[in-house]
């Protein structure tokens, strides 16, 4: 999946906690995030705080998708808020998708 893809996909199921999202998928989402925030922390502080906010559900949503992608529950994403132990976050987010079918659905395209 290329960049602009990801994008929108992740923006059209900003609340679809459902289903799966490829590696690709999610790791360009996660640019564009990145760039988003720095460009707007560099604008003004409040701008920087808006476009977190309207990242903030589309970000959850696509990670549990990616975790779904794996096999395991979104629930996991909660490992974000322990300091240390969210590095096994990463660790699930970068693994390969499973090319069969799980609980969660059809594999991503």
């Amino acid at each position: 999946m290329d960049f602009q893809t990801a994008v929108k996909t992740c923006f059209s199921k900003y609340a679809d906690f459902q289903g799966r999202a490829s590696r690709s998928e999610y790791w360009w989402f996660v640019l564009a995030e990145v760039v988003v925030l720095i460009v707007a922390s560099l604008i003004h502080e409040y701008v920087y705080v808006i476009a977190a906010l309207g990242f903030l559900l589309p970000v959850l949503a696509a990670g549990a998708r990616r975790l779904h992608d794996i096999g395991k529950s979104g629930w996991l994403q909660l490992l974000m808020l322990i300091p240390i132990v969210n590095l096994v976050l990463i660790y699930f987010y970068v693994q390969p998708s499973q090319p069969e079918t799980n609980p969660h659905g059809a594999p991503a395209a």
